[in-house]
C-alpha cells in the first residue's frame, strides 16, 4: 500500500525535488560531455519544430555505433517521422514528438548467433535487452548533445514492451525480435523539469556484501515520487498510474513469454 502524504510531507517532498542537484566534484565541473549527460531529462511536451534530417541521422548513427556484447548488435530500430507514424498507427506520436524510434531487441538477424543461443532463450533475451538498451541510451544522449530532447516510453502510445503482443502483430516481428521501448524525439516546449528523485550514491554503491537501500531512504524516495507526480499531474495520481501498469503487466508477461520462450 502506498503511504498517504500529509500537507507537510507533500511540501517537504516538493522542496527536496526542486532543490536537488547533481553531485559533481569540482575537479571535473565544466566538462561538456558530463554536463550533457547530467542535464538530460525525460521530456513530455514538444514543440512543432521539425528535426532536420541531418540531425536525426546523427542520432541514429550514435545508436548504430553503440557498444554491444561481443559486438553482436542485437538490435533493430523502427524509425518514424511524425507523418509516417500517424499513417502507420493512426494517431500522433505521443507528446507531439516529431520523430520516433521503436527500439527492438533482435536475436533473429544473425542466424549463426541465434543457433548458438537456441538452448538458452533467457540468455539470448538478456543479451538483446542489454545491447538494445545501450543503443537507446546512446541515441538519447546524442540527441541531447544536439539540442534535441527525448523520452523513452514503455507503454504510452502502445509502443513499448508492455504492448509486445500488439507490436509483434503490427510490425510483423519474427521470432527472436521483441519491442523494448519507443524513444520520442523533439524540441522541448517550455523549461526542463527538475531532476526526478534519485537514490543517494551511498545507498546504491557497496564494497563486499550487498546491503541494499535502507527502509527510511526507500520510503522518502517513494514520498517524493508520489508528490512529484501529483504536482505534475494534479488531475491524476501516482496510484492511478500504477494501476494502469498493473493492468498491462500480466498481458505483457504472457506476450513476452510467448515471444522469448515460444510458449503460452
Amino acid at each position: 500500500m502506498l503511504p498517504r502524504l500529509s500537507l507537510f510531507d507533500f511540501v517537504r517532498a516538493i522542496v527536496r525535488i526542486l532543490s536537488a542537484r547533481p553531485r559533481v566534484p569540482p575537479a571535473v565541473q565544466g566538462n561538456r560531455l558530463l554536463e550533457t549527460i547530467l542535464r538530460r531529462r525525460s521530456i513530455r511536451s514538444f514543440s512543432r519544430r521539425e528535426i532536420p534530417d541531418e540531425v536525426f541521422a546523427a542520432i541514429l548513427e550514435a545508436g548504430r555505433l553503440a557498444p554491444s556484447t561481443v559486438n553482436l548488435q542485437t538490435w533493430a530500430f523502427a524509425v518514424f517521422t511524425a507523418q509516417s507514424w500517424k499513417a502507420f498507427f493512426g494517431r500522433s506520436i505521443p507528446f507531439n514528438g516529431q520523430r520516433a524510434v521503436i527500439v527492438l531487441g533482435d536475436a533473429h538477424w544473425n542466424r549463426t548467433i541465434a543457433e548458438m543461443f537456441a538452448d538458452s532463450p533467457l540468455v539470448s533475451y538478456t543479451v538483446a535487452v542489454i545491447n538494445a538498451s545501450l543503443a537507446a541510451m546512446s541515441m538519447s544522449l546524442a540527441a541531447e548533445a544536439l539540442g534535441v530532447s527525448s523520452v523513452m516510453l514503455s507503454e504510452t502510445g502502445r509502443t513499448g514492451f508492455l504492448d509486445a503482443g500488439y507490436l509483434k502483430e503490427k510490425l510483423a516481428l519474427p521470432d527472436g525480435v521483441f519491442p523494448l521501448m519507443t524513444i520520442v524525439f523533439g524540441y522541448a516546449r517550455g523549461p526542463y523539469p527538475p531532476m526526478p528523485p534519485k537514490l543517494p550514491l551511498e545507498q546504491i554503491c557497496f564494497t563486499g556484501l550487498y546491503r541494499g537501500v535502507t527502509p527510511a531512504v526507500a520510503e522518502d524516495w517513494l514520498k517524493q515520487m508520489i508528490a512529484g507526480y501529483k504536482a505534475a499531474y494534479p488531475l491524476s495520481s501516482f496510484e492511478r498510474q500504477l494501476q494502469i501498469y498493473r493492468m498491462k503487466i500480466d498481458r505483457a508477461e504472457r506476450d513476452l513469454t510467448a515471444m522469448v520462450f515460444h510458449r503460452r
